[in-house]
């Protein structure tokens, strides 16, 4: 968008997931893109400081532990993974939790859910009634689970296309 009132700053800003660039009106198409290139690249790194890192997820999942299984459960790791399919998986045996990339940008109630529910795996690795008592006692699990159902069915009705 160019302005006739900005004489020499360049912003950007993200407006319903697409990036709004403000230029000088004086300022050619060359530049603009060049501008527009910079100023993308700002805002993804921008983005990816704001979602949880995976040590996030390892002092978050410790509060869950202390708060929702008095601090008995212990795990060897805990981190993000491409799972298309699953919000999480956890390998009881080896003690490896596993959360979603697409994950990483769900509310951090949500987060906590799926935390939750990999955590309790650690204790019972189906998903029995004593499993789902365990996950229960997170007090927003119903909330949480019924935003997820609701994004799966969303990305089921509008699938996107896989990358070439």
């Amino acid at each position: 968008m160019a302005s006739p009132r900005r004489r020499r700053t360049v912003s950007a800003r993200l407006v319903n997931g697409i990036i709004e660039l403000r230029v000088p009106e004086w300022m050619g198409g060359a530049e603009r893109s060049l501008w527009a290139d910079r100023m993308r690249r700002r805002i993804e790194l921008q983005m990816r400081r704001a979602r949880p890192s995976e040590s996030w997820l390892e002092e978050r999942a410790q509060i869950l532990n202390r708060r929702h299984f008095s601090g008995r459960l212990s795990w060897h790791s805990i981190a993000y993974a491409q799972q298309d399919q699953r919000w999480g998986s956890c390998s009881c045996a080896s003690g490896v939790i596993r959360i979603s990339s697409r994950a990483s940008s769900l509310p951090g109630f949500v987060l906590d859910y799926l935390l939750v529910h990999e955590l309790a795996h650690l204790e019972v690795p189906d998903h029995s009634a004593r499993f789902w008592e365990l996950v229960s006692s997170y007090a927003l699990a119903e909330r949480a689970r019924g935003y997820l159902m609701a994004l799966d069915h969303e990305r089921r009705a509008h699938p996107q296309p896989e990358p070439s």
